[in-house]
């Protein structure tokens, strides 16, 4: 049976809007401040800043005050649960997969 974790879903969530996946995306490059994420979007601050606090929620991205500047980063952590998720998923169904294959060839036979 494939365990399910409740912030799983507050994870997808936050990663299902495009705006915050193209922040990750920036992010995954290397660490960024909160208006260096800001830049490609021609968003305001205030709604770049409202983007980061639901990934800092979600435990996609931690952040870090540096003087006046906020720094953004991913959370290996956080997202070693969606990693998780995937990878229980892809050992189902290549489990399911080869079920199957060996199926066909005894019928084969």
């Amino acid at each position: 049976m494939l365990n399910y974790d409740p912030r799983l879903a507050t994870l997808m969530a936050a990663l299902a809007d495009p705006t915050r996946l193209a922040m990750m995306e920036r992010l995954s490059v290397s660490p960024r401040s909160v208006s260096e994420l800001a830049e490609p979007f021609g968003l305001s601050l205030a709604a770049i800043v409202q983007h980061v606090q639901v990934l800092e929620k979600a435990g996609a991205i931690k952040t870090s005050k540096e003087g006046r500047t906020r720094r953004c980063a991913i959370d290996p952590a956080g997202m070693a649960l969606l990693k998780t998720w995937i990878s229980d998923r892809e050992r189902f169904w290549q489990a399911q997969f080869d079920n199957l294959e060996a199926f066909l060839d005894k019928k084969q036979d």
